[in-house]
């Protein structure tokens, strides 16, 4: 097979999967790794394809996983609201899931103080966040340790899983697309995500503003498998994020953002209470805002009786829950 036959198989297999191993490659154009690794970079400076450490992938499609010292620097305020937000969602007597990640590892502190909770993780990070919680009980799976980011992973993980049921899960990820769901850069990640999805009932994802749209090489949770999606308010005020929220909600997925901050009360409206926009399901009828109503998705006119506009909410509303 000459190079240019190579390359467009090469290339046609990378569209077709998205992302496929050297190994994999080496097998189907039938050379070896030495030389399909001689083609990928060839097609990656023509800009048809990106590398990836073992295969290739999508140009500029998939994206990377930062280790946790770059994590925690990131999207800081967003992920610190999200979890306020996301905590609301946990109740009295729960038993939850919670995935790896620095957006759970906040949740995990504000859920110290939730009596009869019992939580169920595979992330060092989210169990040091609750070792000191007297009325938390913790329950860790067992597994190798993934040092990039404190979790643990591989088919212990997996296996201390199987036959589990609790009412939520809390998983963060790499990327989330309305397309392919939640994706992560790394495959004995997804795995246990995948197996902590499956214990729960309800699974909610975690994710700022700054994964909307983004995707990655492994998919762990379908889009049709999330029950909702807790975000930041800066989703909604962009147009490819915002798109992005518009065809979650298409898919089923229930929408809350979360603010990023607490602003003094209206003069006039003392103790006013405030809620995160949502995006409604699919179906629902739509009717004008209301006093402490969720706004409609889209450009908005303040009526009179609403807080005027730089007034951000401060809690999920009571429909959401």
């Amino acid at each position: 097979m000459f190079a240019a036959e190579r390359r467009q198989l090469i290339l046609e297999m990378v569209r077709a999967n998205g992302a496929v191993s050297l190994r994999e490659l080496a097998r189907v154009v039938q050379t070896s790794e030495v030389t399909v690794r001689r083609d990928v970079r060839a097609l990656e400076a023509e800009g048809l394809l990106d590398r990836r450490h073992g295969g290739a992938v999508l140009p500029g499609g998939f994206s990377r996983e930062p280790g946790y010292p770059q994590k925690t620097h990131l999207a800081a305020a967003e992920k610190s609201a999200i979890a306020d937000l996301a905590a609301t969602l946990v109740e009295e007597g729960d038993a939850v899931v919670i995935g790896a990640g620095t957006t759970t590892q906040e949740l995990a502190r504000r859920l110290a103080r939730v009596p009869g909770l019992t939580v169920v993780t595979n992330s060092l990070l989210v169990a040091q966040a609750l070792a000191h919680a007297n009325r938390v009980e913790v329950v860790m799976t067992g597994g190798t340790l993934r040092g990039s980011n404190y979790a643990l992973v591989g088919s212990g993980a997996e296996q201390a899983l199987s036959g589990l049921r609790v009412t939520k899960a809390f998983i963060s990820g790499s990327g989330l697309t309305a397309e392919r769901g939640l994706s992560t850069a790394n495959m004995l990640s997804a795995s246990v995500d995948r197996a902590l999805v499956q214990s729960a009932a309800e699974v909610i994802v975690l994710a700022d503003h700054t994964k909307l749209g983004a995707d990655s090489m492994f998919q762990t949770v379908p889009t049709e498998a999330i029950t909702r999606l807790v975000t930041d308010e800066q989703a909604a005020g962009h147009d490819p994020t915002a798109r992005e929220l518009d065809a979650l909600a298409d898919c089923g997925v229930q929408i809350a953002l979360a603010p990023l901050g607490l602003v003094a009360e209206p003069p006039g409206h003392p103790g006013l209470e405030r809620h995160p926009q949502q995006v409604q399901p699919p179906g629902a009828p739509r009717r004008a805002p209301g006093p402490g109503s969720a706004p409609l998705p889209g450009p908005r006119r303040p009526a009179p009786h609403q807080a005027p506009p730089g007034h951000l909410p401060t809690r999920l509303a009571a429909g959401a829950r």
